[in-house]
């Protein structure tokens, strides 16, 4: 099993990196976008973020931004595109076992987010000064759970869309609302009331919430429902996308 995950792995990692439009949207685009707002904004500690500076703020919620651009963008059109064209059958129909496949995926897609975010942290970091006042173990265990739920979320559309063009604009239909409305990008200080109560319902919102605490050192204790929601999606995510998936 381990031999054939591992050349199935490799195998997907190859085909993703030929991919220009999912590179760029996933290494690429998250660099242009603390670039472009860094440059307007800056990061001289402000009263308005807490005494933190705009990069410092933002580049935690683009720890989730990058999730949600993968498990929103990337999965639903990959594997879609794969039930389209008969290769989820003929895998299906290999001697590779289907977790086994699915686990590749995974693999696939966590490394590609783990190498964005940190591309994007370390240009935070030389371009902007960005700086880090949490715990990393904190950081890393609640990311991955949250990069859990935002996967499962994507297996979810990838599983229940038609077709391909379904799955991405089902996925991109969420996805970018979530940019402008999570807080990840504008902050939540200047949206109004009525927009905050949209705001709470995306799952995005929560993870950007839990991360900006974590890394500015809060106890995860302070963000119980931010987790619960995360968890929750997880949860519902993985149990909903393993009874709906079709491999063809």
């Amino acid at each position: 099993m381990m031999k054939g995950l591992w050349k199935l792995t490799v195998i997907e990692s190859k085909l993703f990196l030929r991919q220009p439009t999912a590179i760029f949207f996933t290494l690429a685009f998250p660099i242009i976008l603390l670039a472009v707002f860094g440059a307007i904004y800056g990061n001289e500690p402000s009263e308005f973020f807490g005494g933190h500076g705009y990069i410092d703020t933002v580049c935690p919620a683009f720890i989730g931004l990058v999730m949600a651009m993968t498990g929103f963008t990337s999965i639903p059109g990959t594997v879609a595109s794969y039930r389209e064209r008969g290769v989820l059958r003929r895998l299906r129909a290999s001697p590779i076992r289907s977790n086994t496949i699915l686990l590749a995926w995974i693999m696939v897609y966590t490394f590609v987010t783990l190498l964005s975010v940190a591309l994007m942290l370390l240009f935070g970091r030389i371009a902007f000064g960005l700086r880090f006042e949490g715990a990393m173990g904190s950081v890393i265990l609640f990311a991955i759970i949250s990069m859990v739920s935002v996967f499962s979320l994507g297996f979810i559309i990838a599983s229940l869309a038609p077709t391909v063009r379904t799955a991405e604009t089902v996925g991109m239909a969420i996805y970018f609302p979530m940019i402008f409305l999570s807080g990840a990008t504008i902050p939540v200080q200047t949206m109004p009331d009525t927009l905050l109560k949209i705001t709470n319902i995306l799952p995005l919102t929560h993870i950007v919430k839990l991360m900006q605490g974590l890394w500015f050192g809060d106890r995860w204790q302070n963000y119980i429902i931010n987790i619960g929601v995360i968890v929750g999606l997880a949860i519902v995510g993985i149990f909903v996308s393993a009874i709906t998936f079709r491999w063809e």
